[in-house]
């Protein structure tokens, strides 16, 4: 199930069901009445659904989906009815049903949205079931320094962006720097699957002695615009009116602002480099070094081998996103690339085995939705490494060993070509052993490992972050 564009960054698949047909029947005095904890397994990741039902004084039932892995709570049902055995649920907002038979403690059925289906079996939750996942890193007050909401205008877009700056206790001004999330919209934390990787970051930071600012996307939480119409030289435009609220701020250091994006946002921080002189230093934790055809092409294969597909998938997998990209690339109008995606679709479901047209059909209609946006447009073509020999700020770039997004072996010897390429010599690349692109410790990289794993962000991660910051500012040659 897809909210929206999928938290942490650029993972281009898509959540495809297969039909069960079930029979059940209702064991005596079986109700549906109460919370059920289910998962729902899309391959590359598997997803933990709770439905709440509980009945009205009018007879009818009334229910709620969260989606806590996609940090999604309190998710409207439209309908829910019962007829015997017999149990539908409908959500308009996600296009989405759930058709299935309750028989005691299990409700066993299709959850079908976008024209597929996937089984789905729910079972009574305990309460240690819906108990939030344990977040160890997740920080705890008190804090020793000091947390403020603020806001500031973004002019040129004609947006308020809302975040929350921590300052550490400091006599002189201190270092600071602006946390820029990934791909699809995030909130200041950047939560997502119970984690908050931003908040974890900020307070390291922030208790080593380093401002930091963190903040809701356009469109998220408290910050205006729309978010659905921006692309990454928008998102870049936000971080930039970010540096320029930080130098207004007394106990900020205004030579000494830095930026750290996160995936996309490892894209956006040295286009903010780039354009203004007023940022100091970068780190690009899983940022890309290539084109986001050539992440596309590899983060597919990785992620596909590692949920087991065989490698004849994979090429055809391959194949058809050739022909979605080479449409987007020479049809400019979207109108247009929208009636040759379609003929392309159409083409492609004849082709396949009868068993598979319709699922291939609707598996690539939802694709396309998504891929003929103007963000999408802009990630697929645009090249960072032409930005990246404008860089003349320190750089850090560094990736997990098993990020199976943006792969290391891809990006990071070019992010390094780039800036040599560019005269910059002051920049460090570093593969981190164990970590995935969440940079927490982990067994495969594969995305259903995320929401599992107990650790945010490695402390490794947090370490080298914090020490290079320090080495670049000079607040590590500072007494403490």
């Amino acid at each position: 199930m897809r909210i929206k564009r999928q938290s942490a960054i650029f993972i281009w698949h898509l959540i495809f069901f297969t039909a069960l047909e079930l029979s059940a029947w209702a064991q005596s005095g079986a109700t549906v009445q109460g919370n059920w904890l289910g998962e729902l397994d899309a391959g590359a990741v598997k997803l933990k659904l709770v439905l709440h039902v509980t009945s009205a004084a009018d007879g009818q039932w009334r229910a709620t989906l969260d989606s806590p892995d996609q940090g999604a709570n309190g998710l409207k049902v439209d309908s829910l009815t019962v007829e015997g055995a017999a149990v539908k649920f409908t959500m308009a907002t996600l296009g989405a049903m759930f058709e299935g038979a309750l028989k005691g403690d299990e409700l066993a059925g299709t959850f079908k949205q976008g024209g597929a289906n996937l089984p789905l079996v729910f079972k009574r939750a305990t309460a240690a079931d819906l108990a939030p996942p344990k977040r160890p890193q997740t920080p705890q007050s008190p804090f020793p320094y000091v947390a403020e909401d603020v806001t500031y205008d973004n002019p040129a877009a004609q947006i308020k962006l809302a975040g929350t700056l921590t300052l550490p206790p400091a006599t002189t001004p201190v270092p600071a720097v602006i946390l820029v999330s990934g791909s699809g919209p995030q909130n200041r934390n950047e939560e997502l699957m119970g984690h908050q990787p931003f908040w974890v970051l900020a307070d390291h930071l922030t208790r080593a002695g380093i401002a930091v600012l963190r903040v809701d996307d356009r469109g998220v939480g408290k910050s205006t615009g729309s978010f659905a119409t921006a692309t990454s030289e928008d998102f870049a435009s936000d971080v930039l009116a970010g540096i320029a609220y930080l130098k207004t701020r007394k106990e900020l250091d205004a030579k000494k602002l830095g930026v750290i994006g996160h995936s996309e946002g490892g894209l956006i921080a040295p286009m903010c480099a780039a354009k203004s002189p007023d940022v100091a230093f970068i780190v690009m934790m899983a940022g890309p070094g290539v084109t986001g055809e050539e992440i596309l092409y590899e983060q597919a294969a990785l992620l596909a081998r590692a949920s087991g597909a065989n490698e004849n998938a994979i090429t055809q997998n391959r194949k058809i996103q050739e022909k979605i990209f080479a449409i987007l690339k020479t049809e400019k109008d979207p109108a247009a690339a929208d009636k040759k995606l379609a003929e392309m679709i159409t083409a492609e479901a004849a082709a396949a085995p009868a068993a598979q047209k319709k699922a291939l059909e609707a598996t690539l209609n939802a694709q396309i939705k998504a891929v003929n946006s103007p963000w999408f447009r802009l990630f697929l073509t645009f090249d960072p490494r032409p930005v990246l020999q404008q860089v003349k700020v320190p750089v850090l770039a560094l990736n997990g060993e098993l990020d199976l997004q943006v792969p290391p072996q891809q990006n990071l010897p070019e992010i390094a070509k780039a800036l040599t390429a560019g005269g910059n010599k002051n920049f460090k690349t570093v593969t981190l052993p164990k970590l995935n692109h969440l940079f927490q410790t982990a067994q495969t990289g594969a995305v259903s490992e995320y929401s599992k794993i107990e650790e945010t962000i490695a402390p490794a991660a947090l370490t080298l972050m914090t020490e290079w910051i320090a080495n670049q500012t000079g607040l590590a040659n500072k007494p403490r």
